[in-house]
């Protein structure tokens, strides 16, 4: 069993689906924080079979809506001086800016520069939401 010492200050990022972890690793670009992150994979749970789990080791803004269409049903512990002061589960964004590409070859966000593209959610068990520009439909795969 690996001993991870107790979280003073930070987050942790909990029920994450298997294999899911590094991908939140990466949308949030955890490998440039200067402070202690953990990434365990593969942990036993009695309620997921398996899950992975991150803890971060400090105070940081996260991008909800990332983690949201990662891993829907994440939970975000917040924790000062060695206690849990909130708690909240995730859930799949309504709205992404930013963070799909429309898969419309003929949508103008392909030939043309758009700083933030806007998708709306119209399918949440496929995670499927629609382009604002061409009405598209795409669905967020990991990459």
């Amino acid at each position: 069993m690996i001993n991870v010492s107790k979280l003073k200050k930070g987050i942790v990022i909990d029920h994450i689906e298997e294999g899911r972890g590094y991908y939140i690793f990466k949308e949030l670009k955890l490998n440039e924080i200067k402070d202690p992150v953990v990434l365990m994979q593969n942990i036993p749970s009695r309620k997921m079979g398996k899950k992975d789990l991150i803890k971060i080791e400090t105070d940081l803004d996260l991008d909800l809506n990332a983690l949201g269409l990662i891993n829907p049903n994440a939970t975000i512990n917040i924790v000062k001086n060695g206690e849990l002061v909130r708690k909240f589960k995730l859930t799949l964004p309504k709205k992404v800016s930013g963070l799909l590409v429309c898969k419309n070859p003929r949508c103008i966000t392909q030939s043309e520069y758009i700083p933030s593209i806007d998708f709306y959610l119209v399918d949440e068990d496929k995670k499927t939401y629609r382009c604002e520009y061409c009405d598209t439909y795409t669905t967020y795969m990991e990459k």
